[in-house]
């Protein structure tokens, strides 16, 4: 009896309020993707559009490029010096667009990303010594392509240490200790506060990532529901209609009446069916006791099993509606594989009050286990887990096979339920 314990698998969306929460989460998520596109914060440009306004962002700093362009522009310097200087200033800024521009976006490798700082650091330091002290700027720079792409414990130190470098070579160019004492603030000031973008950058890729997989699962989750609700509604359907189909088969030569009111039925089951899917695909099905006794003793008299439903009063005050629908799918689940594997000739159902519990025990006469559980036994208890339940399974007293869900009942007011005996 492989399949004798296939029963349904938890449902996250049987929790009271399960289906707004994931409509919430769903709604807040593609109003914030919708603001992504727009910003862009810590992603790669995905058009011109966007590349063209990071770019911007990035090049208003580079007015305090000005100082060095204006130095080169008076002809302070020699030809030969001027050319140097400028193609100098090109790799400068090249080299620094490249770090701030592509790294924020998309992590450079190492390799990559401390050849670029050592190739500005060495330029600026060449061009302050000699071209002046106008090139001492190139030093901010520096702090702040230290704060844009090292990791925070890194470019703590490495930014004063810049600075501090910064005021050395100031100190041995002519004329600039009054410079130096004004851009002691800028590179400290702007390194660090590149850095505080740089861990904004991290943070929200980080959370991306993580919105990205909760949208994931949420999107399994509601796969993994839809497939658990399909094979509990029609492994049960379909179990049913084969066992009518074969009876008004053997009916039809002899008793054309029964076997005309067999096709019926089968009709019936089959449009319930069709009901109960479109309900599942829905996501508002909750299936109820009254009704699953009620499936449960057609489906076993048309396995030709005895039913003894005598002791399963399906009506409790204090049975709450998740409980109650935990209950159904135990109930339905068990009387589908007590149909299908058991061979039993007699079937008990019973629900009945232990302590602050209410327990549905099916128990057949049939062959018992013969195979491990599938993982439908798995799912069931996920789904009774949810309700606050447990099930428990095992032979039962007399042979045969036995099914035990229990659920908490809520506090109120209770109604004394048959006591329990042996079926």
């Amino acid at each position: 009896m492989a399949d004798r314990a296939e029963c349904t698998d938890g449902d996250p969306e049987r929790r009271p309020g399960g289906r707004q929460r994931l409509t919430w989460w769903a709604d807040a998520t593609a109003y914030d993707e919708e603001n992504d596109r727009a910003v862009s914060i810590g992603q790669p440009p995905e058009n011109r559009r966007q590349a063209l306004v990071k770019l911007m962002w990035i090049g208003i700093w580079m007015a305090y490029m000005g100082a060095p362009v204006s130095d080169l522009a008076d002809g302070n310097h020699t030809v030969p010096a001027t050319v140097c200087g400028g193609l100098g200033l090109l790799v400068f800024v090249a080299v620094y667009l490249v770090l701030v521009f592509r790294h924020t976006g998309r992590a450079l490798d190492r390799a990559t990303v401390l050849g670029a700082l050592g190739t500005i650091c060495a330029l600026a330091a060449v061009l302050t010594f000699t071209m002046g002290d106008d090139w001492l700027v190139l030093s901010v720079y520096v702090s702040v392509a230290f704060g844009a792409v090292l990791p925070l414990r890194l470019s703590s130190w490495a930014i004063p240490l810049n600075t501090a470098f910064m005021v050395g070579i100031g100190l041995l160019v002519r004329g600039s200790h009054g410079l130096v004492s004004a851009l002691v603030v800028p590179s400290l000031l702007g390194g660090f506060a590149m850095s505080a973008v740089g861990q904004m950058v991290r943070t929200t890729r980080a959370l991306r990532a993580a919105r990205a997989t909760v949208a994931q699962l949420a999107a399994n989750e509601e796969r993994l529901r839809l497939a658990r609700d399909l094979h509990d509604l029609l492994g049960h359907s379909l179990s049913l209609i084969t066992l009518k189909s074969e009876l008004a088969g053997r009916m039809l030569p002899d008793k054309p009446e029964q076997a005309a009111r067999q096709v019926a039925d089968i009709e019936r089951v089959s449009r319930q069916a069709l009901v109960d899917v479109r309900e599942a695909v829905s996501g508002f099905r909750r299936p109820t006791l009254e009704a699953e006794v009620a499936g449960a003793r057609t489906a076993l008299a048309a396995a030709g099993i005895a039913a003894d439903l005598s002791r399963a009063d399906v009506h409790h005050p204090d049975l709450p509606p998740d409980q109650e629908g935990a209950l159904a799918w135990a109930l339905r689940e068990a009387v589908t594989n007590v149909v299908r594997h058991s061979g039993a000739r007699r079937c008990a159902v019973t629900l009945e009050e232990t302590g602050d519990e209410l327990c549905l025990t099916v128990t057949d006469d049939g062959r018992g286990a013969t195979a491990p559980h599938g993982n439908g036994l798995t799912g069931l208890v996920e789904r009774l887990q949810l309700a606050d339940g447990r099930l428990e399974t095992g032979p039962g007293e007399r042979g045969g096979f036995t099914l035990r869900a229990l659920v908490p009942l809520s506090r109120g007011a209770r109604v004394e339920l048959p006591s329990r005996a042996a079926p």
